[in-house]
């Protein structure tokens, strides 16, 4: 089974080509980020484990399904990746949310990628299956050191949500992290000499949060 999902659902896409429009303002692109980070973990968790239970309705006896198994923990890339919480913890309001601060090194004189400036994680996130967010998977150094630190937590399930990626992002976390599904929105042409996702919708933290 392939472990990049590209979601084609049409809500997913409607949503994302307004978030591409440069007129779109901060605060209808903060509303669709939601929007699309929950229909985005709803595709992500489809294969959570159910148990039958009975379920006395007013009616009669229901054999029906409940989630059993582990719980789940959210866990945004700052800054950006915050515009996907509030969504992703609508649909499942028991996530436990920690934080990863992780931002590209333009130095290039520096040995490393990326700059770590915060990570706080749940204290049991060993125990859940955890969820790693960001809104752009663009070169895959910000998110491929984010897995990295989650996994040296002892977590052994790790899904990656996007709601945009380029083929380098993807490359880079499947060389890394084979193990790791991707989820994306969109699967753009590439990156430009910036590292810009093209055609994209820009930066995504300026957008979201005004800031442009």
């Amino acid at each position: 089974m392939s472990k990049v999902h590209v979601l084609d659902h049409p809500l997913i896409q409607h949503k994302i080509s307004i978030m591409r429009d440069k007129n779109t303002g901060s605060k209808e692109f903060r509303e669709l980020t939601e929007e699309v980070a929950l229909l985005m973990t709803y595709e992500a968790t489809r294969n959570l484990p159910l148990k039958e239970v009975e379920i006395q309705t007013p009616v009669a006896i229901a054999r029906t399904n409940v989630i059993t198994g582990r719980k789940v923990a959210l866990i945004p890339i700052l800054r950006a990746g915050l515009g996907m919480v509030d969504g992703a913890v609508s649909l499942i309001p028991a996530a436990k949310v920690g934080h990863i601060g992780i931002c590209r090194n333009t130095e290039p004189s520096e040995e490393s990628a990326v700059d770590e400036y915060y990570c706080k994680l749940p204290f049991d996130i060993k125990e859940r299956d955890v969820i790693v967010m960001d809104l752009m998977l663009a070169s895959g150094s910000c998110a491929n050191a984010a897995i990295a630190k989650v996994k040296q937590s002892g977590v052994m399930s790790i899904k990656f949500i996007s709601v945009i990626a380029c083929p380098e992002g993807v490359a880079k976390l499947q060389e890394n992290h084979p193990d790791v599904e991707i989820y994306t929105g969109a699967l753009d042409e590439g990156l430009n000499d910036d590292l810009y996702i093209v055609p994209g919708f820009g930066d995504g933290g300026d957008r979201f949060f005004g800031t442009k």
